[in-house]
């Protein structure tokens, strides 16, 4: 396969696509940000703005002609775009499709039956079909929860008003990664074509669990006064169930209990056990390293 010079970049702004886009421009690559009609986001001047209308297929194939490959950073609630952008890139000739994956193991069976994943398994699905049909190509790249920026978000914890969850007690380690990390993926997958030809790629910078990251966060504003909540994994999924069944249901409430499970439940692969890394020239974080970026990324 020969190599890419040219990606368009579906969802550049953003916390992730921020990343991914640095990353991309410092790896010298051509990038093209494809923004939807009328957005108002600003790019730096060496990237190709490109407004596209994700409702037409015209659009989006015009858009991605001669480009090498695309990447999907798209947010949860956007994550069918990849669907006619998959079908796009078929007619257009791009090589790979990086899908909007930047999380859990939904490769792994019991996460892919998580009713949070639904709309992945879909993407999943069609870029498999688009590989077999095509001479498209595609990759989903795994790396866990974003560790500084689920600090900052206070998605790990809240570090502000001093509370955690312990899901399962919370002594499981889980693996993380940083946005820059994601970004050198990335890259790494653009670099790497056959070794990541229609497979995912695993990545982190470290494990860790929730009572580590306690002890963490507790040296950056305290220690005391901490509300520590031991929650079920399992009750948590029966809840989801339970939410599936009402007329309207809380489409996010079900997200969060499915991704905790795919984060801390058993067997649900959260811990990593093959990684990328030596590949993408990723190495891992000590402790120290970890300890600096979290107290780094507590919000102010």
């Amino acid at each position: 396969m020969s190599a890419i010079t040219k990606v368009a970049i579906a969802g550049a702004k953003g916390n992730l696509g921020d990343a991914v886009l640095e990353q991309l421009l410092k790896a010298g690559f051509q990038v093209t940000a494809l923004t939807r009609q009328g957005s108002s986001h600003t790019f730096p001047s060496t990237v190709t703005v490109k407004p596209v209308d994700y409702t037409s297929q015209d659009s989006l194939v015009n858009s991605l002609q001669g480009q090498d490959a695309v990447v999907a950073t798209l947010a949860s609630e956007a994550l069918d775009v990849q669907i006619p952008l998959i079908d796009a890139s078929v007619k257009a000739g791009v090589k790979r499709f990086i899908t909007s994956d930047f999380g859990s193991d939904t490769f792994n069976p019991k996460t892919s039956a998580l009713p949070g994943f639904a709309s992945k398994i879909t993407v999943h699905n069609a870029a498999k079909k688009a590989a077999a049909e095509s001479g498209l190509t595609w990759t989903a790249i795994i790396n866990g929860p974003f560790l500084n920026w689920g600090v900052t978000v206070e998605f790990l914890a809240k570090s502000k008003s001093k509370e955690i969850d312990y899901p399962d007690g919370g002594d499981q380690k889980y693996s993380v990664s940083n946005l820059e990390t994601v970004g050198k993926a990335v890259v790494g997958v653009l670099k790497n074509l056959e070794a990541t030809k229609n497979r995912p790629v695993y990545i982190q910078d470290a494990t860790i669990s929730q009572k580590q990251l306690a002890g963490y966060l507790k040296k950056a504003v305290g220690a005391d006064g901490w509300k520590e909540n031991v929650i079920s994994i399992a009750e948590g999924l029966q809840q989801g169930e339970e939410e599936l069944k009402k007329p309207q249901p809380n489409g996010f409430f079900v997200f969060i209990t499915s991704l905790r499970a795919a984060v801390w439940g058993e067997g649900y692969g959260g811990r990593f056990t093959k990684l990328d890394n030596d590949l993408f020239g990723i190495k891992q974080l000590t402790d120290a390293e970890v300890e600096e970026v979290v107290i780094k990324s507590v919000p102010k």
